[in-house]
């Protein structure tokens, strides 16, 4: 196992699957693909329309979201495993997938929390849907 990809959500519990995470690359000298996907701009946000404010602010956004996924790559480098942070925008299931074909990952690893009915009926659940899509193996690691 060479490549491990890591979806990571910045919703809470993140600190518990990058260990896990940590701990699979450590066992088999794999290197991890530490991902974000932040969610697609607004069509009416772009470079040329939309109030300047509202570009201001999502720029910081991503700036802020990749700064943090860079500083978790750069924690497990120091801890000796090899990693990249990766932050990419796009619909969340078709960029993990894509993205894991493109970089030859052997495992996905996502976390799992549980929500409610209403969650569930309107969102649905990212880990079910990377598992019906994907052909890589997934470890899903719960995080409540």
């Amino acid at each position: 196992m060479k490549n491990i990809l890591v979806t990571v959500d910045f919703d809470k519990g993140e600190a518990l699957l990058i260990e896990k995470a940590f701990q699979m690359a450590n066992a088999f000298g794999s290197k991890l693909w530490l991902m974000h996907i932040a969610a697609p701009d607004p069509d009416f946000v772009g470079y040329d329309v939309g109030p300047e404010y509202i570009r201001d602010s999502r720029a910081s956004e991503l700036r802020k979201e990749h700064r943090q996924i860079q500083a978790y790559s750069e924690t497990l480098k120091k801890r000796g495993v090899a990693s990249e942070g990766l932050l990419v925008q796009g619909a969340t299931i078709e960029m993990i997938i894509k993205e894991s074909k493109k970089l030859n990952v052997d495992l996905i690893m996502a976390g799992h929390h549980e929500h409610g009915f209403f969650y569930k009926a309107f969102v649905g659940s990212v880990s079910a849907e990377i598992i019906k899509k994907s052909k890589i193996p997934i470890l899903i690691v719960p995080l409540d």
